[in-house]
Formats: structure tokens, sequence, C-alpha cells
């Protein structure tokens, strides 16, 4: 039974039932409301480029009358002159109008994201045993693009198209009906084959966004862990599952274009045989004298606004389906619910009594496999409680459960007699110091290191804190000093190197409880004896749980528990295990011989 929990593609709490596109639409324009003065003000510059776009064609027929019916060479001037001003003022307009809805999509996605980031880092521990990063990395990444899209830009060009294309509508119906009619006839052929083509991309897009996903964790995963594919020469084989996922995505792509092409060909044939019907009708009108050439050319225009404004709807909708797809792989995080949320008591003080009291506990990502039974364990204020035992019995688990990442499935975990469920998580765990068997170190300097559980440390609390882990000396013969970047997952330091900062970082945070995880078994004598060292340091006045496989470390600890398949097995000091029958006197005969 190992202590940690391994990936499963098991979600631990599922997210709710998929909103229908009406309701991801809703929430797409919902992300426009804090922007609405800059949108408001950039509608109004769409509304005024349309209205110009409008107002060209009524030009072009004034100039093309004013050539047929000999209305000078003075009036053709003019209205060139205006022609020309109304594209100027389009123009002014049209790059007001882009500038404004791109900067309320910008602060649309960066709200987007902070607001997803907040709710991910917010999840229990379980989500993350079910969630590859790759995959929520790419929701804060690509989703959240195709949705800002959607929520600004779109919806500028949307509005824009929707404007001109009814306004030139009533235009066209003024001016002749009949003609009218002749070029909507092919419309609803466009709506319709709009409509199934939709629903087809909205569920092509979302699995194209999940297939994403999935070569994604695939590449964080394997450049993570460059240094193990390089050490099995695995390049060549991380490639080809990469290449995999790729295609796998770029299978689900093409049928989505193949789809596409279709729709736009049938858009394109319904906009140009829109065109094809009024230039047939409208010849046989100004054959019978009942238009004149201009207001022929003024209906070809505006027939020609409608139909590219058709088309470009017809896009705007396959982005509006792709968006809602995204959308909903973003707010079922964004809406999920912790299954730890803030709140609850904050004891004044602490004193650092710990009981586990009946406890039995399995992983939700695998139920039906138990890994603590009736767990009874009781830590004193300021006792050192080692845990030993063989490889997946169940103590870091104990561990895990001592700082709440899960909950127990059955009975308790108190703290000077609360149920830790009663405590606010993020109190709780202040009051607890961990150093693992691999600590992890944030790609940020030394002292930021060392201060991550206390921010407003001064330089002299961190120096204090390193001299006390042993860690000073190394430390201020970096080029930098405190300053030193110590590199992802602090791969710049050495294994002890990076425990002493660890220690550090819990020294200076000052818990009254502590979790030493095999603090020490990955190093080698001398690091192990200053490591050692600091940790003596660490634990002195503070309840302490102490993980060990190396039985020399937990001599001296007030009592020592024997965990084996989820279960106490034997507890007490070390000089009475050792003279007794059971399982620590194997394992202490085993070190000694090997």
């Amino acid at each position: 039974m190992p202590d940690a929990q391994p990936e499963s593609s098991v979600p631990a709490q599922g997210p709710g039932p998929r909103a229908a596109a009406p309701t991801a639409f809703r929430r797409i324009v919902t992300l426009a409301r804090p922007e609405l003065t800059t949108l408001t003000w950039a509608t109004l510059a769409l509304l005024g480029t349309s209205g110009l776009t409008l107002a060209y064609p009524q030009l072009v027929r004034l100039v093309v009358d004013g050539v047929t019916g000999g209305g000078g060479a003075q009036a053709i001037d003019r209205y060139a002159l205006i022609l020309l001003g109304l594209f100027a003022a389009a123009g002014v307009l049209g790059a007001l109008r882009s500038y404004l809805f791109t900067v309320a999509g910008e602060r649309i996605v960066a709200r987007l994201r902070q607001r997803l980031y907040a709710r991910l880092v917010a999840q229990e521990i379980a989500f993350f045993d079910t969630h590859r990063t790759g995959e929520l990395t790419n929701r804060l990444a690509a989703d959240c693009t195709v949705v800002q899209n959607a929520a600004t830009v779109n919806v500028s060009m949307l509005l824009r198209y929707a404007a001109t294309s009814l306004g030139a509508l009533v235009i066209l119906a003024v001016t002749s009906w009949r003609l009218t009619l002749v070029m909507l006839a092919l419309v609803p052929v466009a709506v319709l084959g709009g409509l199934f083509y939709g629903r087809l991309v909205r569920r092509l897009s979302r699995q194209a966004q999940d297939a994403l996903a999935r070569a994604t964790e695939v590449a964080e995963e394997t450049l993570s862990g460059i240094r193990t594919v390089r050490a099995f020469s695995r390049e060549g084989a991380e490639a080809a599952r990469y290449a995999a996922r790729v295609d796998e995505a770029f299978q689900i792509a093409k049928a989505r274009a193949r789809f596409a092409g279709a729709f736009g060909g049938i858009a394109q044939f319904a906009g140009l045989g829109a065109i094809s019907g009024v230039l047939w009708y409208g010849a046989r009108l100004l054959d019978q004298g009942a238009l004149s050439v201009g207001e022929l050319t003024q209906f070809l225009l505006y027939t020609f606004t409608i139909a590219f404004g058709i088309g470009a709807l017809g896009g705007l909708y396959q982005d509006f389906m792709r968006a809602i797809g995204a959308s909903e792989r973003v707010f079922e995080f964004i809406e999920r619910a912790p299954a730890q949320p803030p709140g609850g008591q904050k004891p004044p003080q602490v004193a650092g009594k710990v009981t586990f009291d009946g406890v039995r506990f399995r992983y939700p990502s695998r139920p039906d496999h138990p890994v603590l039974e009736h767990i009874d364990l009781t830590l004193q204020p300021g006792q050192v409680m080692a845990l030993v035992g063989p490889s997946g019995g169940g103590k870091s688990t104990l561990a895990a459960l001592l700082s709440r990442f899960y909950d127990p499935e059955q009975g308790r975990v108190t703290l000077d007699s609360h149920d830790l469920r009663d405590l606010d998580p993020t109190w709780l765990r202040q009051q607890i110091g961990v150093v693992a068997q691999e600590p992890v170190l944030f790609a940020t300097t030394v002292a930021e290191n060392v201060r991550y559980g206390r921010p407003d440390a001064s330089d002299d609390a961190v120096r204090a804190a390193l001299q006390a882990a042993n860690a000073l000396a190394f430390v201020e013969q970096m080029p930098e000093g405190l300053n030193t970047p110590v590199g992802e997952r602090g791969v710049q330091l050495s294994g002890g190197q990076k425990q002493r900062v660890a220690i550090a970082r819990a020294l200076l945070a000052d818990p009254p409880l502590l979790v030493l995880d095999e603090a020490t078994s990955a190093l080698d004598a001398e690091s192990e004896h200053l490591v050692q060292k600091a940790l003596e340091r660490l634990m002195r006045g503070r309840t302490t749980l102490l993980i060990a496989h190396r039985l020399s470390t937990v001599q001296a600890a007030d009592t020592i528990a024997v965990i084996d398949q989820g279960r106490v097995v034997q507890q007490g000091p070390h000089a009475e295990l050792l003279a007794a029958e059971g399982l620590y006197r194997q394992l202490v005969q085993r070190q000694r011989f090997d």
C-alpha cells in the first residue's frame, strides 16, 4: 500500500453537469461586464463605422447617377471627395474600435486567468492527485485565450456585421422589396447549415482542447523529468509519445476543418447566389426603367455587404461554439467548490497535542484500496513520535492527514482536542512545519525560499534561520549570497543544501508542530550529520512526527510507532521495542546486516 497516491484518471470530485449553450454564452458575455465603459465607447465607435459603411453605397449611387444623368464634373468631384472623407472617418473609428475591444479583451482574459488560478490553488490535494499539471496549465493558457476572443473581439465583429447587415437590409427593402426578397431567397440555406455546423463545432472544439491538454501533459511531464529521460536514453520514445498526442489533436482539428470547409462553401454559395439573383432581377428592372443604374449599383453594394456579413457571421458562430466548448472546461473548475473550504476555528494558542482516533482512510481515487485501518495514536505536546515500518505501510499518509491534505474516511484527527475539520485549514497549516525527503524549492533566491512561510522576515532573521540550519556558511560562499537563484526545484543546490534551506524555512516560520518525512534518507554521511544537527535544533520544544527508514535516526524519539499494512503493530520507546519480539526488532537486525 503506497503512502503516496498514484496518478489516476478518475476525478476526485467530478464537475457538475455541463451547461447548455445559452448558459455558456451568457457566462462568456458576463465576463465583459466589468469593462462596460470601455466596451460602450468601443460600441459607439463600431456603430459609427457601421453607419459610415452604410452611407458609402449611397454616395456611389450619386456618383454613378451623376455620370449617367449628366450631373457634371463638379458634382462628381464633390461626391468623390465626400466618399474619401467618409472612408478616412471610417478608418479612424475602426482603429479606435479595434483598440478598445482588444484592451478590454486583454483585461478580461487576465481577470479570467487570475480567477481560474485562484480557484485551482484553493482545491483540495485529492483534486491534484487526479488532474495532471499539463491539463491545468492548458486550461489557463489556451482555453482562456479562446474565451477572451469570443468575449470581446468576436463580440465586436458580431455587432459590426449584424448592424451593417441589418441596416443594409432595411435600405434594400425601402429601395425595392421585390429585389430584396430575391436576395434573401438563399439565406435560410446558410442559417440552417450554420445551426447544424455550430453544434458540431462545439463538440469537436471541446475534443480538440482536451487533446491539446493531453499533449501539454506529456510535454510538462517529460520536460520536468528531463534528467530521468536523459539517464534512460528515452528521448526518442518521449518525442514519439508527444507526437502521438499532437497527432490526436491534429486529427480532430482536421475533422473540424473539413466541416468548416463544407459550411464555408455553403455560406459562399448562398452569398454569391444572392448576388447573382440580384444582378439578374435588377437588370430586368433596369431594362423596364424601374431602377436607375446608380440604384442598381447601390443595391449590389448593399447585397455585397449583406453577403459578406452573413459569411463573417458564420465564421463568428464557429468561434462562439469553440469558445463555448472552451468555457465549459474553464468554468467547470471555476465553479467547482473545494472539498475543504476556508473558514473555521482559530484557537488563540496551540499546545501541540495530536490524536489519531480510530482513523480509517483510503484515497479518493482508489476507493477500493484501504490505506489506514483503525489507527489510534497520541502525541503529547513537545513529544517526538517516530513512525517506522515497511514501505507502503501508511506512514506518509498519517503525515498528510495531520496537515489535512485529506480527511479521514472514519474516525478523526485532533489538535488540542479540536477536530481538524473544525479548524480553518490555512491557520492549521501555518501551525505545521514540513521537511520532506525531497524538499521543493522555488526558482527564486535563497532568501525568498527561506521567507516562503514568513514573507515579512528581515535579512537578519533569514541569516539566523540559515545559521541554525547549518546552511549560512555555504550560502555566504555563493556569488550573490542570500540573493543567489537556486534554479527550478533548487536544481543548483546539492541534496544536503536543499534540505538545510528547507529546514531554515521551517525554523523561520517557527511552527509549534513538525512533520519530518524521511528528511535525511537520501543524503551522504557528511550531509546527514549536518542536517541531523539542524533537525535537532528544529525539533527542540515542538511536537514532532518523524518518519524514517534509517532506524538510527529514531532512537532518541520519545515513542516509536511501527506501522505495517495500515495498522499500528507496535508502539513504545526504542529500548523496549528492541527487547521485544516483533517487527521493529526485525527491521533493526535487517539494517545491521545490510
